[in-house]
């Protein structure tokens, strides 16, 4: 089987994505990033009890306490 060239741009990976090709052939989804969306690691604490109300919530949703958290902030930061 014949591999496809990987997409060395993001413009050409849309390109490519929007005209139907297979992404995981034309690149490495573990490597792939998108401008201005590279993840920076933040360490935030907090009161025991605060942390038993996030897992409290995020339970009830059934997320991690860190995808409610992602959540919560964007829908803060994007609130008009």
């Amino acid at each position: 089987m014949k591999t496809k060239e990987k997409a060395k741009t993001a413009e050409e990976f849309d390109q490519r994505f929007d005209a139907g090709e297979d992404i995981f052939e034309i690149a490495d989804p573990v490597s792939v990033t998108r401008p201005g969306l590279e993840i920076k690691r933040l360490n935030l604490d907090l009161p025991e009890h605060m942390l038993a109300k996030l897992d409290k919530e995020a339970a009830l949703r059934g997320i991690t306490r860190q995808s409610l958290i992602k959540v919560w902030l964007y829908e803060k930061l994007t609130a008009k």
